[in-house]
């Protein structure tokens, strides 16, 4: 019989949907599983109202390594010549789209763009369709080696359907075509790819399949060993998950979720390397194993899947249009993984804290990222550590302020003992004022960018108006202040490049002196800011604040301003505050001269 030229024309294109929308080729078998799948869909639909039409439904594959063939069999709806010729040889014609359009049926139909068909020439140079469309007696074969055209021949086929048969190519550098004939490499790909359609995939006596996705289950039906099973052969981690969220959502779009918050933070969790998003499911078909677009960065600690028939596709299923639905999903999953977390903040804090261990500093960046925009949405996720030594969200903080305290106050440092043994905590805490203790490089930054909860100001103890200071003791500091006004300027010339200014302060008990920012860039901002590249020139404006009850001033009250001996008391002074500010000293040899020295 004469060959046949495609509809489409050309082998220019044909080569370019198999070598440009295809690039991964395994995926060809997914494409003919869904096809078939969508095949019995039909015939299925058909059935609710013609009982002939009923069967018992599966999809078989049959691979040859003698023949170096794979047969894929379906008992759909079958094409009969004129289908075969409008469907198969028309390059993006698709049957399934105007079966769809013709029945107006609801039923979740995945080829819509018949180019998935054509996915089958990467990994064959022939491919030969024997189809028999049911309620008829004539079958017929398609044959094509690709672009140069095909046959349609009448044939013989005892039961309705469609048997596709590849004949695999030689193997070459580029692909062992060969290995698609192993029954694991089949077993994989079919559990990898197509392990949620809802007919059974057969190889010889084994069902591949398990058909029934665990998100589409109730709740109810699924054991907590399942969810666990299921996370640990799917995300590849030998631990249990830490949480499960599982929800069907439904609204302007509709979709399933199945997400998992895992024990610990995987290895390559902090670099560039790890990718984040969820696995996209299409009616139980995997259309991308990560779609990083579904997560906001902050969440990308989220494991799990999304399974939607709403989603657009474009002619390959390899990739998505970035369209309304895709970006509907992502809203709308935000939303619901934040309020996730928000329930089991309330119903399970010990599990939460411990999530909040691995991946707080996640949560932290997404209410700092562009310039504070999801603040409000993520502010009461967050816990920080207090003076009291246990984790506190900012509403708990509020809940538990002193009669008469305006502010939150914070302060950063390695740890709890060494934020409580700063100089300038020691008022706030004999006033019985609990303290938030900043201890991660972001957290102040976090802190600056959401400013205020519940209409209350963070403020740092450190800030030169934090200390509630009264009338009498503002006028006593400026008479002391104005007594020692040449004392405090020949330490400040004294310190000359290292401190912006040096004052007296009302806001410290026992110790001497400490160390200050008059910017809005603090101490530890300024430690953080010069670990990262191109942060030359970036720091705070340091001054010396200095108890003047202390002995120590009082001594230098009593030194010649001009003589070295005051200097040397300056420097140590300056330098003890560094030291108990957790700040390097300029110069640890010579800091250890003067201490010899004075002693």
């Amino acid at each position: 019989m004469a060959k046949k030229q495609f509809k489409a024309e050309s082998k220019k294109l044909l080569d370019l949907m198999i070598n440009s929308i295809y690039t991964n080729r395994e995926i060809f078998l997914r494409e003919l599983i869904s096809n078939c799948s969508d095949a019995i869909d039909k015939r299925h639909f058909m059935s609710l109202t013609d009982s002939k039409m009923a069967a018992e439904f599966s999809i078989t594959l049959v691979p040859d390594k003698a023949a170096r063939t794979l047969a894929i069999t379906d008992n759909g709806c079958g094409m009969n010549k004129s289908e075969m010729e409008n469907n198969l040889g028309t390059i993006a014609k698709s049957g399934t789209l105007e079966f769809k359009e013709n029945q107006k049926t609801d039923e979740n139909l995945i080829g819509q763009f018949g180019v998935g068909f054509y996915s089958a020439f990467m990994v064959a140079d022939k491919v030969t369709v024997i189809s028999l469309k049911a309620g008829e007696t004539q079958a017929y074969k398609w044959e094509s080696e690709g672009a140069d055209g095909y046959t349609v021949t009448e044939c013989e086929k005892a039961e309705a359907g469609t048997e596709i048969t590849l004949h695999l190519k030689a193997d070459d550098e580029d692909c062992e075509y060969g290995d698609f004939l192993d029954d694991y490499r089949l077993t994989n790909l079919i559990k990898k790819y197509s392990d949620y359609i809802r007919y059974p995939i057969k190889l010889g006596d084994k069902t591949l399949n398990s058909m029934v996705p665990l998100w589409r289950k109730r709740k109810s039906e699924v054991k907590p060993e399942e969810y666990a099973q299921f996370y640990k052969d799917k995300f590849y981690d030998f631990r249990d998950p830490a949480k499960v969220f599982s929800a069907q959502v439904e609204g302007n779009i509709n979709y399933s979720m199945l997400a998992f918050v895992p024990e610990k933070a995987p290895y390559d969790y902090h670099t560039r390397e790890y990718k984040k998003g969820l696995s996209l499911y299409s009616g139980g078909v995997l259309i991308m194993e990560k779609c990083s677009d579904l997560l906001p960065d902050y969440l990308g600690f989220f494991k799990g899947l999304i399974d939607s028939a709403d989603i657009s596709l474009n002619i390959s299923r390899e990739l998505l249009q970035k369209d309304r639905q895709l970006r509907a999903i992502a809203t709308s999953l935000e939303k619901k993984l934040r309020g996730e977390l928000s329930k089991w903040l309330k119903s399970d804090r010990e599990g939460y804290e411990k999530m909040f261990a691995e991946f707080g500093n996640s949560l932290k960046l997404g209410a700092y990222d562009n310039f504070g925009a999801k603040k409000d949405d993520i502010k009461d996720l967050l816990l920080f550590k207090t003076s009291d030594d246990k984790l506190a969200t900012f509403a708990e903080y509020v809940s538990r302020m002193k009669e008469g305290q305006d502010n939150i106050y914070y302060a950063s440092g390695a740890s709890v003992e060494a934020i409580k043994a700063l100089p300038q905590v020691e008022m706030f805490l004999e006033k019985g004022y609990e303290i938030l203790c900043l201890f991660d490089a972001i957290d102040e930054f976090v802190i600056k960018v959401i400013e205020n909860y519940d209409g209350k100001k963070f403020v740092s103890v450190a800030d030169k108006n934090a200390a509630a200071v009264t009338d009498e003791q503002k006028a006593e500091l400026e008479k002391k202040s104005g007594d020692s006004e040449k004392l405090l300027a020949k330490m400040k010339e004294i310190l000359a490049g290292k401190v912006k200014d040096v004052r007296l302060t009302a806001r410290l008990k026992s110790a001497a002196a400490c160390i200050t920012s008059d910017s809005e860039i603090s101490l530890e901002m300024e430690r953080v800011l010069k670990a990262m590249p191109g942060s030359a020139g970036i720091s705070a404006d340091r001054v010396l604040e200095i108890n003047p009850d202390h002995s120590a001033f009082v001594k230098m009250g009593e030194l010649d301003l001009s003589g070295e001996k005051f200097a040397d008391y300056t420097n140590a002074l300056y330098n003890a505050a560094l030291l108990q500010e957790n700040l390097a000293v300029d110069d640890s040899a010579a800091l250890a001269a003067l201490l010899v020295k004075l002693l």
